[in-house]
């Protein structure tokens, strides 16, 4: 990443235009920034102009950081400087060659300002410029808890367009198939299946132990699975605000109750939690150990494996858990996240100037990583690096619905050709599939992948429904006519004809 194919130097100038502040720079005062020892400059408007194989280049506009040095405002005084990626190129980390005085290009995200300026001025760096994520400028200032802020070289962030031509200069073109994203939509579908699978499982262990029950004891009426399950669709919220690695815990004691049956069939009272299995009580301090680890080294590189762990663990739990009763249920939900999801990442834009889904997944709205609602994979053979993400409603809410079909399947026991779950299964990895055609369409901007995906997976269901004659079965019941062993008991037999001698 450090190697450039073409000579490109930058020379950091405060823009010498007609304004209020000392010398004439545009100066933008803002009270709200806290302003601390340290960490009390103005923003000024700063120009970088680039040189390419010594010939004059592009210029761009950009703003200084609060803390650092006072960016010269004559051109006399500024020195032309060697532009150099960083790398690591989120700046992180300690770069891993030394910058030898260059200015290092970086890219915003993942960790504080002051933090990346303190690694570049430590590795022999003469300036920072740092790549927003946005195309807007944003303030680059410091926490109020911060003491540590002896920065000595200059610090300016600019827009992203300004920095993709930029990094441009040094970088090959990206790659047509973003490797990353095939394995996120591998990923994405795999856990849909095994979400899938399990819920339609359970439910088919539940039907059996009511059958058992319907058989021997009279009293219990036909249907009561229908209301359980419909009741379930409400612990979608309470299941979402438990602790990352109850999804994991769940998993990991389904998985090992296949063969130490004993053990999770042999229960132990534990105070304020009641009955718990003792299979449960032997994962779970792996769960928890393995939950703070992440936490704690949720800012290395390789922490996204242990966030992708614990994210499909839990999606995986709550689409076994919460079971959409009827296509009704499942049209409604998927079409209010339809419209949330387009609001959330298209028009809050125009009100907060950044789209505050896309913030909100990747928890980096003050640059520190929050609780992560995504999975995602580095970009592997991208020369701009970062990562491809998903968010968990992309794949969680879709997958109630696909799990809905196989249940339904099973229950009316159909074949995976003339069932409901081999179709709605394709129509999600299509619609997931349209979703990276379109990012990459749009240049990176980020989608809402539920714009793609509702419409197939819902148009499958409800277009095979009505071609098939099962629509309404399917929209008001969601389970196949069955005939109830009580109500067949208490029909009237038909009489037999007395025997004629």
């Amino acid at each position: 990443m450090a190697a450039a194919t073409a000579a490109v130097f930058a020379l950091l100038m405060a823009s010498a235009l007609a304004g209020a502040a000392a010398g004439g720079d545009i100066v933008h005062h803002d009270d709200e920034a806290p302003k601390i020892p340290g960490c009390s400059n103005d923003f000024i408007l700063v120009k970088v102009q680039s040189w390419v194989n010594g010939k004059e280049d592009d210029e761009y506009v950009g703003v200084g950081a609060r803390f650092g040095p006072q960016i010269v405002s004559k051109e006399k005084h500024a020195n032309r400087t060697r532009l150099m990626l960083a790398d690591p190129i989120d700046c992180c980390t300690s770069p891993k060659e030394k910058v030898s005085g260059d200015i290092l290009l970086v890219q915003r995200g993942k960790c504080k300002f002051t933090k990346k300026a303190k690694f570049a001025e430590a590795a022999g760096a003469s300036g920072i410029i740092i790549i927003n994520h946005v195309h807007e400028l944003y303030k680059m200032v410091c926490e109020k808890n911060e003491t540590d802020l002896d920065i000595n070289i200059p610090a300016v962030l600019l827009p992203r367009d300004a920095g993709f031509a930029l990094h441009t200069q040094y970088s090959p073109d990206r790659p047509v198939v973003d490797t990353a994203e095939v394995f996120l939509w591998l990923m994405a579908v795999g856990t849909v299946l095994c979400a899938s699978y399990w819920s339609a499982w359970s439910a088919r262990e539940a039907l059996c132990e009511q059958e058992k029950l319907l058989k021997w004891h009279d009293r219990y009426q036909c249907g009561i699975s229908h209301n359980v399950c419909s009741g379930r669709v409400m612990l979608l919220n309470n299941a979402l605000q438990d602790d990352v690695f109850l999804g994991l815990q769940t998993c990991l004691v389904a998985l090992l109750s296949r063969w130490f049956r004993a053990a999770s069939e042999s229960f132990f009272k534990v105070p304020f939690f009641g009955a718990v299995s003792y299979l449960t009580l032997a994962v779970s301090p792996f769960c928890i150990v393995f939950a703070v680890l992440w936490a704690v080294h949720r800012h290395f590189t390789y922490a996204w494996i242990g966030q992708d762990i614990l994210g499909i663990a839990l999606i995986i739990t709550v689409i076994q858990i919460v079971r959409v009763p009827n296509l009704k249920v499942g049209s409604v939900l998927l079409s209010c996240a339809f419209f949330y999801d387009i609001f959330w990442v298209f028009v809050s834009k125009r009100w907060f100037h950044e789209s505050v889904m896309i913030v909100v997944a990747r928890g980096d709205k003050t640059d520190e990583d929050g609780v992560p609602m995504l999975l995602k994979i580095p970009r592997m053979f991208d020369p701009w690096g970062g990562y491809s993400i998903i968010g968990f409603g992309d794949i969680l809410l879709p997958g109630l619905l696909v799990a809905f079909a196989l249940r339904y399947d099973w229950a009316a026991k159909k074949s995976l050709q003339t069932g409901y779950f081999l179709w709605s299964m394709v129509a999600y990895g299509s619609g997931l599939l349209i979703t990276y055609v379109a990012l990459n369409l749009m240049d990176g901007h980020g989608q809402p992948a539920l714009l793609y995906i509702v419409p197939f997976t819902l148009g499958a269901l409800i277009s095979l429904g009505w071609k098939r004659g099962e629509l309404w079965n399917l929209w008001s019941k969601g389970e196949p006519e069955r005939v109830c062993p009580h109500h067949m008991h208490m029909q009237p037999q038909p009489k037999t004809p007395p025997l004629v001698q």
